[in-house]
């Protein structure tokens, strides 16, 4: 579902940066205490994954057409990169020794296509740290959890319904949970190093998707990837493994929700002083959520017009100010502020002391600080109390307290009664791994991990340079502050590939936040929009 706030992460870090002596402080208020020895394990007693599976059969309707449909819920098995499948420690007591990640899937297949090929996407949300339950039971798979559009949803019993925008009707779909998440576990030593990673992650996902065409004899199929959030980064990294190092062509790949660049995130630019662009890339989000909520001090008509006034100051006059920093002129600085106030509905005296500089979370707490109502991140057309009226960011984010509860709830019903998976399991919708996770990342062509700020446009430039015939959707709802949607516009247009390889690439936005198919309306277009890519897309045409 979601790129997690980098403002916890650098709570994080300054937590794990505590003096050493205070560590050394605590361990020696410790009595000494003589451990037991820990029984050796039995060979019998270790387990290694298995791949499962469950088969069922169902029906949904998709704009007025039955579509039956095999589903196969399981797991396979995969490994770090440059594992042997023929393990060369075969000793029982060696055997816990290599990391390994059982990968949870749903499947679904067009059961009565009478052996034509179709198109097969895969499909995943983001995190890092995110099962797939918020597009399975959102967007895409063939039943749906209905949630209230800009309210907490009311709690139990929830409505599952048939899924109308469901995209079985052009695509066999694979919703994957990354390991560690929903179903998906991993094991073994040090297995949180293994996979907990951005390159890490991406080869565990080209290696279940090799197996996964192998198992059900797929490799012919058309082929797409769907990545939310931070799933965009992994498609990024995944595309490019799999073309380069794997030899599997895609014949598109769909962004919803995109980051590429760490360093533009909206909600911690104030400790990178000096790089001012998120600043500016945050603005057309500000001004659609101001307008959205009636905090704009000025009519507009409509929000499309109102947002492309917004995009060329941010670029322009925004941008030349925050540029000149400290050395611009008074009356300029108080211009400045005046016209954020404009484009944001913020007080002129507040923009003042901030800078003219307003992160994600203080945009979040401050727009309806009058109500006490802080606005929502992942969907900002949410509201909900605020926790603390003192406080000087958002402390929580009100579209996922309005919702989560019913996307999890309905998936844990449906998954058992439905698919006959998950008896005596635990789904795990979300795993908070932003202090394992391993953030560095190995450019293609560099021998090392950069140490900066992730940054995987190059990988999605190498892909399409690759295989130049791959096409590009990209999804945003203007009211997503978690990845703003200009976010998405300023990377796809900055991708260092040729003018020629640009027009590879299609946009679309929706008058809703990071999970657009929250707002049914938004729904139906990104179905409608997705098919179109697929059918343009698949090559089925020229068989």
């Amino acid at each position: 579902m979601r790129t997690y706030p980098l403002r916890i992460v650098t709570l994080a870090v300054a937590l794990v940066s505590l003096p050493l002596a205070m560590v050394h402080a605590q361990i020696k208020q410790e009595p000494a205490v003589s451990k037991p020895e820990r029984p050796k394990t039995e060979p019998a007693e270790i387990e290694h994954f298995k791949p499962e599976q469950q088969t069922s059969k169902g029906s949904v309707t998709v704009r007025g057409n039955i579509i039956n449909y095999d589903a196969f819920a399981g797991t396979l098995v995969v490994h770090p990169k440059g594992w042997d499948d023929v393990p060369q420690n075969t000793e029982p007591e060696n055997k816990n020794k290599t990391p390994e990640a059982s990968m949870f899937y749903v499947a679904y297949f067009k059961s009565d296509n009478k052996g034509e090929p179709r198109p097969l996407t895969f499909l995943y949300n983001g995190g890092p740290g995110s099962s797939t339950v918020w597009l399975h039971m959102g967007a895409f798979g063939p039943k749906r959890v209905v949630t209230a559009d800009d309210t907490h949803t009311p709690a139990a019993p929830y409505s599952v319904v048939n899924n109308d925008h469901s995209l079985l009707d052009v695509s066999d779909l694979v919703f994957v949970d990354a390991p560690g998440t929903g179903f998906s576990r991993i094991s073994g030593k040090n297995r949180e190093k293994a996979f907990y990673g951005v390159d890490q992650d991406a080869w565990a996902f080209s290696d279940f998707i090799i197996q996964f065409l192998s198992k059900y004899a797929r490799w012919n199929s058309p082929k797409y990837l769907f990545g939310e959030s931070y799933g965009t980064t992994r498609s990024a990294v995944l595309t490019r493994v799999l073309e380069t190092e794997r030899s599997v062509d895609f014949n598109g790949v769909i962004l919803l929700s995109q980051i590429l660049n760490f360093s533009l995130d909206a909600d911690s630019p104030e400790v990178n002083p000096g790089v001012d662009l998120a600043y500016q890339l945050n603005l057309p989000t500000y001004a659609a959520t101001a307008w959205y909520h009636h905090k704009l001090p000025e009519a507009h008509s409509d929000l499309a017009s109102l947002l492309t006034e917004v995009e060329h100051f941010s670029m322009n006059d925004y941008a030349l100010a925050l540029e000149a920093g400290s050395s611009l002129p008074e009356d300029q600085r108080h211009a400045i502020a005046q016209k954020l106030h404009q484009y944001t509905g913020l007080p002129t005296a507040y923009i003042e002391k901030a800078d003219l500089r307003i992160n994600g979370g203080e945009f979040e707490k401050n727009l309806q600080d009058e109500n006490n109502l802080t606005t929502g991140r992942l969907d900002t057309r949410f509201s909900g109390p605020t926790f603390d009226p003192l406080s000087k960011q958002a402390q929580y984010d009100p579209q996922e307290a309005a919702i989560s509860s019913a996307y999890v709830s309905a998936f844990n019903d449906y998954v058992r009664k439905e698919l006959k998976f998950g008896e005596n399991k635990e789904y795990k919708p979300e795993v908070e791994l932003f202090m394992s996770w391993d953030f560095q990342h190995k450019l293609p062509g560099v021998p090392f991990a950069f140490p900066g700020a992730t940054n995987v446009m190059l990988d999605l430039a190498i892909a399409i340079k690759y295989n130049p015939q791959l096409k590009i959707l990209l999804n945003a709802g203007y009211f997503d502050l978690a990845t703003p949607f200009y976010e998405g516009v300023y990377e796809m247009e900055h991708l260092p590939i040729e003018a020629r390889l640009h027009k590879n690439i299609e946009f679309q936005f929706y008058e809703s936040g990071h999970m657009v198919y929250a707002h049914e309306p938004s729904l139906k277009a990104i179905h409608d929009n997705v098919a179109a890519f697929i059918r343009s897309s698949d090559n089925l045409k020229n068989q």
